[in-house]
C-alpha cells in the first residue's frame, strides 16, 4: 500500500520513499536559487542518486551554490549548471537550444518547471508581454516545448508545472493577458492568471502527449513556505485589502487566501509536492495532468481547491494555442 502523504509531510521522506524512482534519473529543475524551494527540491532528491541534476537559473552565481551544497552533501551525484533567463524568449531558445547540444545528455527524464515571480510591479518583458504571465507561463511553455525531444526519449517521460492556489484568483483572460499594457493591472489578478496558466500547460500536455508518447505532467500547490524570498517585495499590510477585492472578484471565500490565516509549510515541507509529482508512480497513473495538493491528489469536486477553468480541457487547448500565437512557433504532437 502506497504511503499517505500531509501537508507535513517532508521532501527528505518521500524521496526516501521514492528512492528507486529518482536513482539513474536526468532531472531538470527551474528555479535553483539558494532560499528557493527549488533548491531544497533538488538537495532532497540528490540524496537518492540521480543520474544527473541539470539546475537552471538566471543568477548562475546563485545556483553554483545550490550545486555546492549538493555536490557537499552528495558528491558522487553530478550536477550541471544552465543559464536561463526566463525573462526573454530569445534567453530561453538559447538555453534549450544550448540543452539540445549536449551529445552527452541524450534523455531528460524530468523536467521541473519551479521558477517564478510573485505579485510585482507592472512592466512588459523585452517580448512585449506582461512579466508574470511570460515568465511564469510564456517562457516555461516554450523551452519545454523546445527540450521535448529529450524529455520524449525518456523511457517515463514527465514534466511538472509548479504553480499556486493562487491560480483561483483568475482564468487566463484570453482577450486581454496584457491587462491593456497595464491600464487595468492588478498584481494578484495577474499572478493568478499566470499560475492558471501552469496548470492548463500540465492539463494539456497529459491530454495531447500521454495517450500519444506516455508522458506524464502535473501540476501542483506547494503550499505557502516560510523562509524563501518569492514575497520579500510585499507589504502584506497592503495586500491583504487588494486580495480582498480580487477574491470577492471571482466568488472565493473572504477567508480563501486570506494572509491573516496563512498557515507556513517549511521549505522542505513545500518541495515534498515536488518530489511526490515528480516521481510518485502506482499513486498517480490514473491521473495523467492532476493539480496535486499537499502530496496527495485532491477530491476533483473540492470547491476549495478547484475553480471550473482549472480543469477544463476546452481551456487548455485554447491557452496552447494561444501561446504558440505569442511565442511565434507552433508544436504539433
Amino acid at each position: 500500500m502506497a504511503p499517505s502523504y500531509n501537508a507535513k509531510t517532508t521532501s527528505e521522506e518521500i524521496a526516501q520513499d521514492l528512492a528507486s524512482q529518482i536513482k539513474g534519473k536526468v532531472i531538470l529543475t527551474t528555479g535553483v536559487s539558494p532560499a528557493s524551494i527549488g533548491a531544497t527540491f533538488v538537495k532532497s532528491i540528490a540524496a537518492a542518486n540521480p543520474s544527473l541534476l541539470i539546475l537552471a537559473g538566471r543568477n548562475t552565481a546563485k545556483i553554483q551554490e545550490t550545486a555546492d551544497a549538493i555536490a557537499s552533501a552528495n558528491p558522487n551525484v553530478k550536477v550541471r549548471l544552465l543559464e536561463l533567463d526566463l525573462g526573454s524568449l530569445a534567453a530561453v531558445r538559447k538555453s534549450a537550444a544550448l540543452v539540445n547540444a549536449w551529445a552527452d545528455v541524450p534523455v531528460i527524464d524530468v523536467l521541473v518547471n519551479n521558477a517564478g515571480i510573485m505579485a510585482t510591479d507592472f512592466a512588459l518583458t523585452a517580448d512585449g508581454f506582461e512579466r508574470q504571465f511570460a515568465t511564469n507561463h510564456l517562457a516555461h511553455f516554450l523551452f519545454t516545448n523546445l527540450v521535448m525531444d529529450k524529455i520524449l526519449a525518456s523511457e517515463a517521460p514527465r514534466v511538472v508545472s509548479v504553480s499556486s492556489d493562487a491560480y483561483m484568483l483568475s482564468p487566463i483572460r484570453f482577450d486581454d493577458v496584457d491587462f491593456k499594457k497595464g491600464e487595468t493591472y492588478n498584481k494578484w489578478q495577474a499572478y493568478g492568471q499566470s499560475k492558471t496558466g501552469n496548470v492548463l500547460l500540465a492539463l494539456q500536455l497529459a491530454r495531447t502527449l500521454g495517450p500519444k508518447r506516455g508522458l506524464r505532467a502535473y501540476s501542483l500547490h506547494p503550499g505557502i513556505i516560510a523562509g524563501t524570498t518569492l514575497a520579500d517585495h510585499l507589504d502584506w499590510a497592503v495586500e491583504s485589502e487588494t486580495l480582498r477585492i480580487v477574491k470577492e472578484s471571482v466568488g472565493l471565500p473572504v477567508d480563501k487566501l486570506d494572509p491573516e490565516k496563512f498557515v507556513f509549510k517549511t521549505p522542505s515541507q513545500g518541495a515534498a509536492t515536488h518530489v511526490f509529482a515528480a516521481f510518485a508512480d502506482e499513486a498517480l497513473r490514473e491521473h495523467n495532468g492532476a493539480y496535486l495538493v499537499d502530496a496527495h491528489v485532491p477530491d476533483p469536486n473540492d470547491k476549495t481547491v478547484f475553480q471550473p477553468w482549472a480543469t477544463s480541457g476546452e481551456d487548455a487547448e485554447k491557452l496552447w494555442k494561444l501561446s504558440e500565437e505569442l511565442v511565434g512557433q507552433e508544436f504539433a504532437y
